[in-house]
Parts: C-alpha cells; structure tokens; sequence
C-alpha cells in the first residue's frame, strides 16, 4: 500500500466518479482502476462498489478512507513543515449536542492555547453526525448523552464504528426556560405542569429516531411540540412562546445570559454527559486540555 494509491482512493471518493477522479489525477481511467484493484487486494476489502451508474463507496471503504484522510493529511504536514517550510497550523476539532457547556470548554481550550499556532473548529450538531464526524476523522471528539433509554443502541452504534464513550459526570434532569415563564418560580416541575407550553426539541433530520434525541423523555407524548435546529432560536422560541426543553441543568450565563432558570423535573431520569473517541488511538495533548475543562463542570451539576 502506497501514499499514491491512498490518493487515488481519496480523490474518488471527493469527485464521486472514476471518470472524474482520473482527469483530476492526470491518469487514465483503466490505470486508476488498476491501482484501486491492487489496494483492496492488498487489504482484503471492497472499497468501491462498481454499477453502471457509478461508485458507491461500501461501510468498510467509509472507514478505510477516513484513515486513509488521515494518513494524508499528515503526511501534507510533515512536508509542509519540513520539506517546504511552511509554518502550519495544527488543528483540534470538536462536535458536540447543543450543549453551552460544550462551548464555553472550548472557548476556555482555545484562550489557553491561541490561535496562532491552532486552526480551531467546532461543530454544534446532531447525534447522528457527532458520532459520523468522530468516525471520519473530522472531528477528534464528540460529546453527547446517554441514559438508560438510549445506552444500549448509541453503545452497539459505537463499537460497530471502532468508537468509545467516556463518561464525564451524571446530571439529573431540568427543564430549562425563560425567567419569566409562569413556571420559572417553581422548586420542583412535573410533566403535568408542562403540557400547556411547547416542548422545544433539536430536530435529528434524516435519522429522526428517539434514541438519538438530544432530549430525554423522547418518547413521551407531547401535546405541543416546536423542532428546530440552532440553540440561538430555541432560546428565542423559549421567550417568545414560553416554550421549553429539558437539559442536563448546566447554566452558562457568559454565553447565554441570566435571562433563562434551571428548574428540577420531577423523574428519575439520569444524563451521563461524556465525549466518545476513536478506540486504541491516543487523545492529543490539546484534546486532553479540553477534556480538563469539560470535567470543572461537574462542579456545576445542580
């Protein structure tokens, strides 16, 4: 296995096509195809189905290329750095649930390290492609929940993607709304105090299954319920029509302000917050300093 045919495989699978791929290379078609041939040989697997309608790429070439990406852009690095001098960023990426705290760590990760020698990014997404970002490599960690409803299906969702969750801390569960709510005043809110206002819920698009909302009690029947997408417009749906959500109960007024409570749900429901990484591969030092400031928030938990 060589560099180049890593390459190969790479392109086809950016340009979607072995015709395109072959023009973007400079080669002819047969010659690429002959060369992806030799590289499944050589690691015994099918990257590439072949139909008249083109390529599909199978589940194990999704994984193969994400290490394939992988050993290519270290690579351009090493050459960079080395061979043609070029001072280059290093990168840290995370994807994350909608979790302020999850933010606020990286905001604290990034002012310890800066930017001048980082490219930072960080992905505020759904469950489904926190774990598929972690898996290709575009993301280094990935922090979401699991609980008693959704643990066994995220898990086996996991090992089947070489994948590991960690757990951080548990946290009860909250109802999180605007202060002036008419329940905002409350010690304790049951489900029944909640069924006149709308149930906010971040939307999970094409893998819509309750296991993996970000929000427990998914199951429940809601009499009123808002999708959305973006924390900025839950926030504002929670004022503007006293909706809500319910969440692990870690307030960060830096990022979000003091206009927003906290207030205990009466269940016994329990969120492991934790991150999930990429099994028998080594957390770099920056991920490691972000896993630090992850964990001050267990003195958060409410």
């Amino acid at each position: 296995m060589t560099l180049q045919q890593l390459r190969y495989a790479i392109t086809i699978a950016d340009c979607n096509s072995m015709n395109k791929a072959a023009q973007a290379l400079f080669i002819s078609q047969p010659s690429l195809s002959a060369a992806i041939r030799d590289l499944e040989n050589e690691i015994g697997i099918t990257i590439y189905k072949r139909t008249n309608r083109g390529i599909t790429i199978t589940p194990e070439g999704e994984e193969f290329l994400g290490y394939a990406r992988q050993v290519a852009e270290q690579y351009e690095l090493i050459n960079q750095k080395y061979v043609d001098k070029n001072n280059v960023k290093k990168k840290f990426s995370v994807s994350t649930q909608h979790y302020s705290f999850a933010v606020k760590a990286f905001v604290e990760t990034v002012k310890q390290f800066g930017m001048d020698e980082f490219e930072f990014a960080v992905h505020e997404t759904k469950t489904y492609e926190v774990i598929e970002n972690v898996k290709s490599f575009k993301s280094e960690l990935g922090i979401l929940y699991l609980n008693d409803f959704n643990r066994k299906v995220i898990t086996k969702l996991l090992r089947e993607n070489n994948l590991e969750f960690t757990e951080l801390f548990d946290c009860k569960t909250y109802v999180y709304l605007w202060k002036s709510n008419p329940l905002a005043e409350k010690s304790v809110i049951t489900m029944e105090d909640l069924q006149d206002y709308p149930c906010l819920s971040f939307d999970q698009g094409m893998n819509n299954s309750f296991y993996f909302a970000e929000e427990v009690l998914s199951t429940n029947v809601y009499k009123k319920i808002i999708k959305g997408n973006d924390r900025a417009t839950m926030l504002n749906l929670m004022v503007g029509l006293n909706g809500y959500t319910l969440c692990s109960g870690i307030i960060c007024e830096e990022l979000n302000g003091d206009e927003y409570k906290a207030i205990p749900l009466d269940s016994d429901e329990i969120m492991s917050i934790g991150y999930i990484s990429r099994k028998n591969t080594t957390i770099s030092h920056i991920g490691k300093k972000y896993v630090e400031e992850l964990i001050k928030f267990k003195e958060n938990v409410l």
